[in-house]
């Protein structure tokens, strides 16, 4: 069966080095899609530092429902409160994680209700696993054998990672109780400790890593 253009461009662009530019999901419902402003910026000029990517240092924002959602290979999503999307940014999104798209979904505090409502929306024949600490988005570059790491201790619960994997391949990953967006901001806007940011940045750079190579 011949492939629609949309999926074709965004196989090149994951594999043949083309658009390699992350973007900020913007989404409807009230919650503040636009938090951490620093935090992916930081993130990408760490990846082009520590593990040789070439991502373009200019993050861009597309919303579900947008075609444009095509272009990037890796999206980010955060906040802390409401999330809501329509039928028509449901299966847009769908279409586009199986297509070879990925999404992170870093629970900045507060989002976890409203995306047990959402997410199973996305995947009805599907179940969010959680991650095994042996799961390979933990071991490369950065190894973290105990899985993801704490940045931030919100409820005090132990961090988890949970995910909804496609033919083998992890294509949503929702990070929880460890906010890794506010570890990857500018030092000055969390006071967070060098080793703790670093560490949120090592994991962010794994996140980027597994996105582009799988």
């Amino acid at each position: 069966m011949q492939r629609p253009l949309y999926v074709c461009l965004l196989i090149l662009f994951l594999h043949a080095g083309y658009g390699q530019q992350v973007a900020v999901l913007k989404y409807q419902g009230g919650g503040d899609w636009y938090a951490n402003p620093t935090a992916l910026p930081n993130l990408v000029q760490f990846c082009n530092t520590a593990i040789g990517t070439a991502l373009e240092a200019r993050t861009a924002t597309v919303s579900a429902e947008s075609p444009d959602l095509f272009q990037y290979p890796l999206l980010h999503m955060t906040g802390h409160g409401n999330v809501l999307f329509n039928e028509a940014e449901i299966e847009n999104l769908r279409t586009y994680l199986l297509s070879g798209g990925f999404l992170h979904i870093d629970d900045n505090y507060g989002m976890a209700p409203y995306l047990q409502e959402q997410l199973p929306r996305l995947f009805p024949d599907k179940t969010l696993e959680e991650l095994p600490a042996d799961h390979p988005i933990f071991k490369g570059p950065f190894a973290f054998p105990e899985g993801l790491p704490k940045i931030h201790e919100h409820d005090g619960k132990r961090p988890q990672a949970f995910g909804y994997t496609h033919q083998g391949r992890l294509v949503l990953l929702f990070t929880y109780e460890s906010d890794l967006g506010d570890g990857w901001e500018d030092p000055e806007v969390h006071n967070d400790p060098e080793a703790v940011r670093l560490k949120a940045l090592r994991m962010g750079a794994n996140i980027v890593n597994y996105a582009f190579k799988n």
